[in-house]
């Protein structure tokens, strides 16, 4: 039987494209989640896929990485299921563990895709250490200046400036402006009403 696997990381992201590609390759049940592939993360519909899985079954993914991010991970559970054999193919780098030459590409690829994670990994690192050096810190610049904060609080404190007027004017959403303002969010809700 053909078991397929899907992921993606964020909730924000569609799972059709996988979904789509498995039943092409014959998947007769497919489980899917939302989840992070991070080494060490908690897999719910990982574990159950892999604990539905029977001797000469095949667990097909899209593409090697759904398998999660680290090699010494995908290539234990791929040896794990080896030994009850069980079969993984990979759709999208068409690998198959029931070859040498398959085994043996499954090995490089994931070598290759690790050795490239933690590059960028490292330059991500140095980036930060060298704006950190000149004074920057790491993340996404402020969206409302020290300036642009004090005009939201004398305009919040004129009660006929609708909050999200206030937040059109300094150019952010209000999601946005909440996030600055906090206590804006019940002052909104009386407005809606």
């Amino acid at each position: 039987m053909n078991i397929g696997y899907a992921r993606v990381s964020t909730i924000d992201q569609n799972l059709d494209l996988q979904r789509d590609a498995l039943q092409q390759a014959g998947c007769e049940r497919v489980f899917e989640e939302k989840k992070s592939g991070k080494a060490g993360t908690r897999r719910p519909e990982f574990e159950a896929a892999i604990a539905f899985l029977r001797p000469e079954d095949v667990l097909i993914v899209w593409k090697l990485d759904r398998l999660g991010r680290s090699l010494v991970e995908m290539m234990r559970t791929i040896d794990t299921l080896r030994r009850d054999s069980v079969r993984f193919q990979s759709l999208t780098e068409k690998f198959d563990s029931d070859t040498a030459h398959g085994r043996f590409a499954l090995q490089m690829h994931g070598a290759m895709a690790e050795y490239f994670l933690d590059l960028n990994r490292e330059r991500t690192m140095e980036g930060l250490k060298a704006a950190l050096a000149r004074g920057r810190k790491g993340g996404r610049r402020k969206k409302l200046t020290e300036a642009d904060q004090a005009a939201a609080r004398a305009m919040l404190r004129e009660a006929t400036i609708p909050v999200a007027q206030i937040a059109q004017r300094l150019g952010v959403s209000r999601t946005t402006f909440y996030g600055y303002f906090p206590a804006a969010r019940s002052r909104s809700n009386t407005e809606a009403v």
